[in-house]
């Protein structure tokens, strides 16, 4: 598997659990989603969470990206990694959904992550991440 962190501060070592047991556990301070789960669950429970990882089994499924988006709304600031089928073609929605850790099943290369990012400068609209969209720009 390969992790590619897009963050300065050092990952956690704890292995994520179930957000079952993370719920029962009040010691427990990473969780993995998986695609039928709720990420609202975690909302009370953000101040104790040093990592969420959200599964992406295959590509075709999106779920996680909802997933990563209401957290990052909710205020959430620590490692939120995209685990699974993560693919160089989703790089770029990953970071603006809010992820800032990949952990990709197959390999992928750090510079082609850093090429797929540098690819389109401007977005054009607001997301999780603090890009401005271009409008904004022109009518600063």
């Amino acid at each position: 598997m390969t992790l590619i962190r897009f963050r300065d501060d050092q990952p956690t070592d704890e292995p994520p659990v179930t957000l079952e047991h993370f719920l029962d556990d009040a010691g427990t301070g990473a969780v993995r989603l998986e695609p039928g789960d709720d990420a609202r669950a975690l909302l009370p429970e953000l101040g104790r969470v040093k990592l969420v990882e959200i599964a992406f089994p295959t590509f075709r499924d999106g779920r996680g990206y909802s997933a990563a988006r209401i957290l990052r709304e909710a205020g959430y600031a620590h490692e939120l990694r995209a685990a699974g089928d993560v693919l160089i073609d989703e790089v770029v929605a990953m970071r603006r959904a809010g992820f800032d850790a990949l952990a990709s099943r197959a390999p992928l290369d750090p510079a082609a992550v850093e090429r797929a990012l540098a690819r389109f400068p401007y977005v054009y609209q607001k997301a999780a991440d603090a890009a401005p969209p271009v409008w904004a720009l022109r009518h600063g």
